[in-house]
């Protein structure tokens, strides 16, 4: 991982589900978790978005925007808000600009092949915008309880 706690958050601009474009300086004075995940509609995914959805009111309570960041295109991100009704945006990074940022899109194994692909993580950024946590041991289906802790 190439940011660290106690790093500035590294400033980024992408289009959200939307098509709007969001800069994570946009949120300073608020506390972010950006969650960097595989793909929309896949199973640890979708169990780790459902999680931070129903919690949603409580991470708010407690000060925190989540945004969600995936390869997948605004399209899809659109269908998998849609289909699981997740009330925060999703950030559409196909080309991995914003992964590349915080070193979550890397070399990975499967059953022995190699690939590029999204190594799940979360960030939780204070009101600042500097990192307060990282979380590189993502619990998909408990994920709040790690945010929170």
């Amino acid at each position: 991982m190439s940011v660290q706690v106690g790093d500035k958050a590294p400033e980024f601009e992408a289009k959200i589900q939307n098509g709007s474009s969001i800069k994570l300086s946009d949120y300073l004075g608020r506390k972010v978790v950006l969650y960097f995940y595989p793909k929309d509609n896949t199973p640890g995914c979708t169990a780790q978005s459902c999680n931070l959805r129903d919690n949603y009111e409580l991470l708010q309570k407690q000060g925190y925007v989540v945004l969600g960041v995936s390869q997948d295109s605004e399209k899809s991100h659109v269908k998998f808000k849609d289909k699981f009704e997740l009330p925060f945006d999703l950030i559409s990074d196909p080309d991995h600009a914003v992964h590349n940022l915080y070193g979550t899109w890397a070399l990975k194994k499967l059953y022995g092949r190699e690939y590029m692909g999204t190594v799940r993580t979360t960030f939780v950024i204070d009101e600042k915008g500097v990192i307060e946590e990282v979380i590189s041991k993502v619990k998909t289906k408990i994920h709040t309880e790690q945010i929170l802790k």
